[in-house]
């Protein structure tokens, strides 16, 4: 069986990306057209699909391409220096190519960093700021609808494979991690109406979405600032918090299968309240959890929880109640003050925890985040020496897992055909950020959303190869 070359893996430096922007859009003669350019988190897709919705609904059509767009909105990423670099180089590129740009996003909070170095940019609007986009494009190409012609979807415009969508729980954060300013660019947590999330998962699911991907900035803690309380739903009410609103999605979901899959996940004792939903089939047996270190020292430099021990009693909790639980994470390794011995300890946890899926990042300094300033900042040889050697070992762990996978049966679904084969994951597997299942034989009939079952026939580091099980 050859081992298809498309894979997405190993991991890069940015485990956090979302899926590149799909626009499938055509415009009726004389519409007005804008592009858009969506960098960072699958937050800032949910919110670059808001607005495109806005803007779908004023009569404008969505354009692929710069060359025929009325206007381009850059959403942007602030989160690491590096992530700032590739917004400010998608700008320049949208002003060479198109002209008239106007920028959003987590970097739109630092309006001069931008107009320093691109002042010809339209507008510069901050994250969640939809209002001052919808104004800026008004401006640079006036709306012109046609009511009879112009329709909007019941899912509004989604920049995701039609099966499956991302959906925003809340906004904001209410933790204080050293080397993070999203809680400066987003805000404190400010959670939707746990009425408003299911209504927006029951249209999805109704449109034939096949996977739900629950996220915000902390979906732990949805709820939190309502005080979780209750709202109307169906026949009776439902609590702002994550064990019932996950309860009421799978409800949902069941009749078409759908997935339902959680990330952002931090590790609060109440979490384990969501582990016999995953036993009983209601959401997918998988977390998203971001440890980003292990070590007691390092924690508390970064100002996280520093019960890392504890957390490996969680996880041995977690498995013992749902033993086909997939945990996934992402580390940060070269913290200022990390020590080889903290690091150590980090490589020692994670040989006890054996997460499935791991990301990590090298850090770096992030204008206006405080860890700036602790002492003790790693060389950037030995940060890059610590990721590698942090790699390897989750790599290694990785494989046997996936060895381990070879013989069993998967309920897999389907993200792109070619002529190859067919691209799938499994439960265990987020879009982009986890590996891939492969079929090579067989294929042909198979369409995106198709969700089939597997025998799995061989294993990488990180992705596996399978062959179609026939029904009966």
């Amino acid at each position: 069986m050859s081992q298809n070359p498309s894979s997405l893996n190993p991991p890069n430096l940015r485990p956090d990306l979302a899926p590149q922007a799909r626009i499938e859009d055509v415009a009726r003669p004389g519409q007005p057209k804008v592009g858009m350019v969506s960098l960072g988190c699958p937050k800032a897709l949910v919110d670059s699909e808001r607005i495109l919705t806005r803007l779908r609904a004023e009569g404008y059509a969505i354009s692929p391409d710069y060359k025929g767009a009325d206007a381009v909105i850059v959403n942007t990423c602030g989160f690491l220096d590096s992530a700032k670099a590739e917004s400010l180089e998608a700008i320049g590129e949208a002003l060479q190519e198109n002209g008239k740009v106007i920028v959003t996003g987590c970097l739109g909070a630092e309006p001069e960093y931008i107009t320093g170095v691109h002042p010809k940019v339209l507008a510069v609007t901050g994250p969640q700021q939809y209002e001052q986009v919808l104004d800026a494009v008004h401006l640079a190409a006036p709306p012109a609808p046609d009511p009879f012609v112009d329709l909007l979807p019941a899912t509004g415009v989604k920049l995701t494979p039609r099966h499956f969508s991302y959906l925003k729980i809340s906004e904001g954060c209410n933790h204080h991690c050293k080397f993070c300013i999203i809680p400066d660019m987003r805000g404190k947590l400010v959670s939707r109406p746990a009425h408003a999330v299911l209504r927006e998962a029951e249209k999805l699911i109704d449109a034939g979405v096949r996977e739900l991907l629950v996220i915000s900035q902390d979906t732990s803690a949805y709820g939190v600032d309502r005080k979780h309380a209750t709202s109307p739903w169906q026949d009776g009410e439902v609590r702002a918090h994550i064990t019932d609103l996950a309860r009421e999605m799978g409800k949902l979901a069941q009749p078409s299968g759908a997935w339902v899959r959680l990330h952002y996940v931090y590790p609060y004792p109440h979490v384990r309240d969501l582990i016999p939903l995953m036993a009983e089939g209601l959401v997918l047996p998988y977390l998203d959890i971001p440890f980003q270190h292990a070590h007691p020292d390092t924690l508390k430099r970064m100002a996280r929880p520093a019960a890392s021990a504890k957390t490996l009693d969680e996880i041995a909790a977690w498995r013992r109640d749902c033993p086909e639980i997939t945990l996934r994470s992402t580390f940060i390794v070269g913290y200022p003050g990390e020590t080889e011995e903290e690091f150590q300890y980090l490589l020692d946890w994670m040989d006890e925890a054996q997460l499935d899926r791991v990301g990590c990042f090298q850090y770096e300094n992030v204008a206006g985040a405080r860890s700036n300033d602790l002492p003790d900042h790693v060389p950037a040889e030995v940060k890059q020496d610590r990721w590698e050697r942090f790699m390897e070992r989750a790599q290694a762990i990785s494989e046997a897992k996936l060895a381990a996978k070879v013989g069993s049966i998967q309920q897999v679904i389907v993200d792109e055909i070619d002529e190859q084969g067919a691209t799938c994951r499994t439960k265990a597997d987020a879009p982009e950020i986890d590996g891939n299942l492969f079929i090579d034989e067989g294929f042909e009939e198979l369409q995106p959303g198709d969700m089939v079952t597997v025998e799995v026939d061989e294993a990488s580091e990180y992705d596996l190869w399978g062959s179609l099980v026939s029904e009966g």
